[in-house]
């Protein structure tokens, strides 16, 4: 069995890295015209094929509410960032494609949050990087 007070410690330092590291890259946002809820949904759609993907899978990769994405999809789409059509293959859902405003904001910033994610990885080499990327997985597994 889990030492109780290891697996809290270890918890509260993940975290507060994480905490700490998302802090810090805020910056990477600042003047690109992009928030980062905004990111984040070009992330998911503009690394799918056809730069389209459904809302329940731009809803599954994001750490807000249903509502939330979907109030912040209709401003993307007021924006000329992407655009929200009815899912051919399900009335009831929608699929969401990339503009190429959408897409070339994302790159631009992609680019300089690209970077300040490799910088402050760069703290733990290579073993480590494979190491904490499989416990992060294993974590996640459902």
């Amino acid at each position: 069995m889990t030492d109780r007070e290891l697996a809290l410690r270890a918890w509260e330092s993940l975290f507060r890295a994480q905490h700490e590291l998302f802090t810090e890259m805020v910056g990477d946002f600042d003047g690109s015209g992009l928030a980062q809820g905004e990111y984040d949904v070009l992330l998911t759609v503009v690394r799918s094929r056809g730069m389209t993907a459904r809302l329940r899978d731009i809803t599954a990769n994001m750490l807000i509410s249903q509502p939330s994405v979907s109030r912040l999809v209709d401003r993307m789409v007021a924006r000329g960032l992407i655009t929200k059509a009815v899912d051919p293959d399900d009335g009831r859902g929608a699929v969401i494609t990339a503009t190429d405003a959408g897409a070339s904001a994302f790159r631009r910033v992609a680019t300089v949050h690209g970077r300040s994610i490799a910088e402050r990885m760069s703290r733990l080499d290579d073993a480590e990087l494979q190491t904490l990327h499989a416990l992060t997985e294993k974590l996640r597994d459902r």
